[in-house]
């Protein structure tokens, strides 16, 4: 068995037995980073945590209530869908004081989820850090990545997309993602939250349209 003693944060999964979190735990516990799987129900997360040591042959996958896991991490990240999202938040609002949040929630219209829907805050990412409040950092990132990309381990041929808080809120937030081998780009600040939100509605029309499975996008002309 290996245990995380890299120099990464340590990241709290809030929502983290859904199908997105549980790919972005095994892929941020494969890479040697101390994963902390949060969910309602404190036992459900760890059961899903014991399964996902097992087969990763690695004991850095813990679990435990939402409002704990987000106490015990440096950084959290929201495996939330927008609807619903509200009550966890005031569960884990006072664990997050002085914590970088990453939120991977998109723009959709919930009928159809190929159109995207704006929030009256602007954007999801912006809600949140209205909700959290200026000691919290929140940074959107993993919108266009399909969950299904997600799985496993191979190398996905698409870009995450990072903005939000400060620059250097988003440099460490991709630090993490290149760390599970992603390829991650600064595209600036909160505000442009809404235009990453809401593009994962154009990708899913382009799944629908083409008869294909999790789209992604390539920046060019960007050195790697």
């Amino acid at each position: 068995m290996t245990n995380g003693l890299s120099n990464y944060p340590t990241i709290a999964l809030i929502g983290g037995t859904g199908k997105q979190g549980t790919a972005l735990a095994a892929r941020f516990a494969r890479a040697g980073v101390r994963v902390l799987i949060g969910s309602r129900e404190a036992e459900r997360a760890e059961t899903a945590a014991r399964e996902m040591n097992g087969p990763l042959n690695t004991s850095n996958v813990e679990g435990y209530s939402n409002r704990d896991a987000a106490a015990r991490a440096e950084i959290v990240l929201l495996a939330l869908p927008y609807d619903g999202m509200k009550p966890i938040l005031e569960d884990i609002r006072e664990a997050c004081a002085n914590k970088i949040v990453i939120s991977i929630a998109s723009s959709l219209d919930p009928e159809r989820k190929s159109r995207a829907r704006v929030v009256p805050a602007g954007s999801i990412t912006q809600e949140v850090q209205n909700f959290f409040g200026d000691t919290v950092r929140v940074v959107a990132a993993f919108q266009n990545i399909s969950p299904e990309k997600l799985e496993g381990d191979a190398k996905i041929d698409a870009d995450v997309l990072v903005c939000g808080a400060d620059k250097e809120s988003r440099e460490k937030v991709i630090g993490l993602i290149k760390r599970i081998g992603m390829d991650a780009l600064d595209v600036g600040a909160i505000q442009n939250a809404v235009v990453v939100e809401t593009l994962t509605a154009a990708l899913i029309a382009l799944n629908i349209k083409y008869k294909v499975s999790g789209a992604g996008i390539r920046i060019t002309g960007v050195p790697r």
